[in-house]
């Protein structure tokens, strides 16, 4: 399995969102993550993210792809718990002795910590979620319904196209490395993995230079035709209430 299989639409295969209009699915998604960020407690967030998992199972999503889109969100959420366990709030919960340093864990500070990392498993699931359910044509196309600015639609148009081609090249940069024995050892590791970064930025800046030079010399004007969406069904749009209506009430409690 690729690396591009890994973060393309390779996924979005028919199932029961499939049909769905992507502006239903985009507005439904945003309501529930201002739901997520703007609740006080631990609760509502988690419930969402493990909705989200379901409705990622029931797409027929692999577990090993789910794991792969979340696992980086997961990382930085447990990072800030940690940070805010072991260096913020009062009541003492534990102590360790690490190499010679005292830590102590405090429980505020850990629930002030489990706050933040139900919010970013809550959102992020639900981005996962909309991610395999909708193509990005349709999700682009949905996002300029919503007037999201012109600018912003054509820099991520552009970032999609060129993802994938810096996926192969850095895939291509590190299979090189490893069979001239580029990652034996932590610190020829590092060093093997800043010339195989440093490489992708310059092909970045190298690739974005070659893409406006095209574009332009094509008689670009900023102007990008998108997919015109038919007019709402009102079931989905009874349905999207639906579905909102239940998590406000939810959040309420």
């Amino acid at each position: 399995m690729s690396a591009c299989n890994c973060f393309s639409d390779h996924f979005n295969k028919e199932n029961f969102l499939s049909n769905v209009d992507a502006r239903v699915k985009l507005v439904v998604t945003l309501a529930l993550i201002i739901m997520v960020l703007s609740y006080k407690g631990i609760m509502f967030p988690l419930v969402i993210a493990g909705i989200a998992f379901l409705v990622c199972v029931k797409m027929s999503v692999p577990l090993k792809i789910l794991a792969l889109r979340i696992a980086q969100p997961l990382f930085i959420a447990l990072v800030v718990l940690l940070l805010k366990m072991f260096f913020s709030g009062t009541e003492v919960m534990f102590s360790l002795n690490v190499f010679g340093f005292e830590l102590t864990g405090h429980r505020d500070g850990f629930m002030d910590g489990m706050k933040i990392v139900s919010r970013i498993l809550g959102g992020v699931s639900l981005v996962v979620a909309l991610g395999f359910a909708t193509p990005f044509i349709e999700f682009v196309a949905a996002l300029s319904w919503l007037r999201v600015p012109k600018a912003f639609i054509e820099i991520m148009m552009f970032a999609y196209r060129y993802l994938f081609l810096f996926l192969d090249d850095a895939n291509t940069i590190y299979s090189a490395q490893k069979n001239r024995l580029g990652y034996i050892g932590i610190r020829k590791g590092l060093h093997s993995f800043g010339i195989l970064t440093g490489s992708l930025v310059l092909r970045g800046f190298e690739q974005s230079q070659k893409t406006a030079d095209a574009m332009i010399q094509r008689g670009y004007t900023g102007d990008t035709p998108l997919l015109k969406g038919e007019p709402l069904q009102l079931i989905e749009l009874v349905a999207a209430v639906a579905v909102v209506t239940a998590g406000g009430a939810v959040w309420m409690i």
